[in-house]
């Protein structure tokens, strides 16, 4: 999936690296120099937030972007890019920062896909709000670490191995399984995975979507979902 993040504040940038370790295509676009240069560095695509909002949105290819994460501090530039990215066809996600009370949220819940504030669970809720699909970020532990619930799908190359069978990298551990609808618990080794069962894994950014294609599989749905 390809997805536009507007704004590389905290919030942002760690969205951004989550869907891009996911094995997504992300565009950034912000207007500070140092914070673009910073970008590059990390191997993101950027465009400068300079000039009419329309055309800089034109420039991150829009029309191509399956949803676009409206993340800076300014409530109209979220609004206005949310707006220029539902007539392109895409999901919505603006931020909204808790100081503005619930008359503001109901004035623009309904133009948008999703409302978020990031002061709540920053990056997960701003992930999990930006898509929807087979992988689900539960929690950040630290910098580097995200609890992430996935879902066996057909392309899983461990669909019929039991959880005895699944090698995990090393910085990923199990937590829970959860067999098709049931509740999740402890693993136990002999139980065999099917499509739509869920396992909720600890895992390192950096090996999340060597998690991704070991659970979901290449082929399927690369999304974080609620």
């Amino acid at each position: 999936m390809r997805f536009v993040i507007i704004g590389a504040g905290s919030v942002g940038l760690r969205t951004a690296r989550v869907l891009r370790d996911s094995g997504h295509t992300v565009v950034v676009v912000e207007k500070d120099d140092e914070v673009l240069k910073r970008l590059g560095d990390e191997g993101f695509d950027t465009v400068r937030n300079t000039g009419p909002l329309a055309e800089v949105l034109e420039r991150a290819d829009v029309e191509a972007a399956d949803a676009v994460g409206a993340l800076t501090d300014d409530l109209n530039t979220n609004f206005a890019a949310c707006m220029i990215a539902k007539q392109a066809g895409c999901r919505t996600v603006m931020r909204l920062d808790e100081a503005y009370g619930e008359e503001v949220y109901r004035q623009y819940a309904s133009d948008v896909d999703e409302i978020i504030h990031p002061e709540r669970l920053g990056s997960v809720v701003v992930t999990n709000a930006l898509s929807g699909g087979n992988i689900r970020a539960i929690a950040d532990i630290k910098q580097s670490l995200q609890i992430v619930e996935f879902t066996v799908t057909e392309s899983s190359p461990m669909g019929g191995y039991s959880l005895s069978e699944l090698e995990l990298p090393s910085d990923a551990r199990l937590l829970a399984y959860g067999k098709g609808d049931g509740p999740l618990d402890l693993p136990t080794a002999d139980e065999v995975l099917d499509v739509g069962d869920q396992l909720v894994v600890l895992t390192d950014f950096r090996k999340l979507g060597d998690v991704r294609r070991l659970i979901v599989g290449e082929d399927g749905p690369q999304v974080l979902a609620t």
